[in-house]
């Protein structure tokens, strides 16, 4: 990779990083308060908690925040850790809005988007109007970051050294997933460093084979945040941040084992490489939180044994 390359990468992901964030503010920004009373209320019922998690992190684009957030709620002791478990897992449900929302073309509105949405937000004159501007904005900014990112990453085509690289990822998958942790653990966001990969798969860099292990190890990368939030929180928060960790590591096993036969039911999804990405990113989340749902309880009693 040269400098010029390099410096296109990161400043489409930068680009792509503040879209999402001024996106997901502005969501927040409607949705205020409201979301954490239904945190609140809604997740006596572990089913309930699922859909609850899901639906505040597709709303605020980001399952570390949803994370962070119980983990706050369980150090207040506003929830217990029980009632956790289902918004954990619905969290990261919600998180694969954003990669299927990449998976669609919008390359053609994003001006539109950017202008239209810049406007609102100078010129406002209701809240809402403005509200409504830092999310076209942000809208705009997420799929231009995008675009940098898969432009920038054109020339790699041409270098045998990286077409090397992902050949060995195919083939030795354990590599994947530890690529994909530390990346996301250093971006701190599943979504950023699952755009790169979208990003990949635009240009036919990555084949699934090599995408799916590094996404697994993005949904345990994104663990880190919650842990990272939890250090100084009382032990049931830490226990709630282990739990989120405890649920990514057990999927990626699982996922991992029947890697093959996921690879085969993933292509049959789409035809579209970089929606391909985004449907082995929900149907990892979706099955994982209908295996592990049943032993949520198990979950916990594991939990509190290990940080007793």
């Amino acid at each position: 990779m040269n400098y010029s390359m390099i410096i296109g990468l990161f400043s489409g992901l930068a680009i792509f990083l503040y879209g999402m964030k001024v996106m997901s503010d502005a969501l927040q920004k409607t949705a205020g308060d409201r979301m954490k009373k239904l945190l609140e209320v809604l997740t006596r019922n572990r089913i309930l908690a699922v859909f609850v998690g899901t639906a505040i992190t597709a709303i605020i684009q980001s399952s570390s925040a949803t994370t962070v957030m119980v983990v706050g709620l369980v150090n207040a002791g506003i929830m217990n850790l029980s009632q956790s478990v289902g918004v954990i897992m619905g969290a990261n449900i919600g998180t694969t809005m954003t990669a299927q929302l990449i998976a669609f073309k919008f390359s053609s509105i994003i001006p539109y988007a950017i202008i239209a949405g810049t406007l609102l937000v100078l010129f406002g004159r209701k809240k809402s109007h403005r509200q409504l501007g830092e999310l076209l904005l942000g809208f705009g900014l997420l799929f231009m970051g995008m675009n940098a990112m898969s432009d920038a990453m054109k020339p790699l085509k041409d270098i045998p050294q990286f077409k090397t690289f992902m050949l060995d990822l195919q083939h030795n998958p354990i590599l994947g997933v530890f690529a994909g942790f530390i990346l996301t653990a250093v971006v701190q966001s599943s979504s950023a460093t699952i755009g790169i990969l979208q990003a990949l798969a635009l240009q036919g860099l990555v084949p699934l084979g090599a995408a799916l292990p590094i996404l697994f190890g993005d949904n345990i990368g994104t663990c880190v945040t919650a842990l990272l939030a939890s250090i100084g929180a009382n032990i049931t928060a830490k226990r709630a941040a282990i739990m989120h960790l405890f649920f990514n590591l057990v999927g990626t096993i699982i996922f991992m084992i029947l890697l093959k036969p996921i690879t085969y039911l993933v292509q049959y999804t789409s035809l579209d490489e970089v929606r391909q990405i985004a449907n082995a990113h929900t149907l990892f989340n979706i099955t994982n939180t209908f295996i592990q749902l049943p032993f949520a309880g198990l979950l916990v009693a594991l939990v509190t044994k290990i940080i007793p």
